[in-house]
């Protein structure tokens, strides 16, 4: 069977065109996962008689997400190429802050929102800041966390107390490596602050009984 001198043509250059994209078919190259674990403090207080919930931390839409940020001189936002933490951020501040209480020992109870507990408090973070920020271009980084926390208690939503805690730490090197480990180190500052504040707070008033 005689083949179509256009037909041929088109095939040939549909060969071509696949072999020149052979590099973007298929599954996309994996990113190097960098495992963030802050060492949290053992925070001493005494013991409180109400319980805690965490609501998932908010973040702006820049760090809702597993990439590494990174702030570049002029106020720049991007990230770390080809880096991802394992989880999203939101997700680590929390797991963090539950793991800095659950340190203490202070609580009798404590654990997130999505997991339906009951609780006399509920804790409310706003992440404002999670990266390696840069005051000079291919210089040593510093890792800068800023976390702003409301403590609201579940029966009424009251607002008992606020505040905001920045911790920043100088990378050891400009690699991804060591920015990981100085945000780490950010975070579980911000985190050790966070329990202490939070465990000042006597227990909220206790409701009137029905008459």
């Amino acid at each position: 069977m005689k083949t179509n001198p256009d037909r041929r043509a088109f095939l040939a250059l549909t060969a071509s065109t696949l072999a020149g994209c052979s590099g973007l078919i298929g599954p996309p190259e994996a990113s190097p996962i960098y495992v963030m674990r802050p060492e949290l403090p053992a925070v001493a207080a005494q013991k409180v008689t109400w319980s805690l919930a965490l609501v998932r931390p908010n973040a702006p839409g820049a760090l809702d997400t597993d990439r590494i940020a990174i702030l570049q001189p002029g106020g720049v936002m991007d990230y770390y190429a080809k880096a991802q933490y394992a989880d999203a951020l939101p997700s680590l501040v929390e797991t963090a802050l539950l793991e800095a209480f659950e340190r203490s020992a202070a609580l009798p109870g404590v654990g997130r929102t999505a997991e339906g507990i009951h609780s006399d408090y509920h804790l409310y973070t706003d992440i404002k800041n999670f990266e390696a920020r840069y005051n000079v271009a291919d210089g040593v980084p510093d890792a800068v966390v800023t976390l702003a926390v409301r403590l609201v208690t579940s029966r009424g939503r009251i607002s008992t107390g606020i505040t905001t805690i920045t911790k920043t730490v100088a990378a050891s090197s400009n690699t991804i490596p060591a920015a990981t480990t100085a945000l780490g180190a950010a975070l579980a500052g911000a985190a050790g602050e966070i329990v202490r504040w939070a465990l000042a707070f006597p227990a909220p008033p206790t409701p009137p009984a029905p008459t």
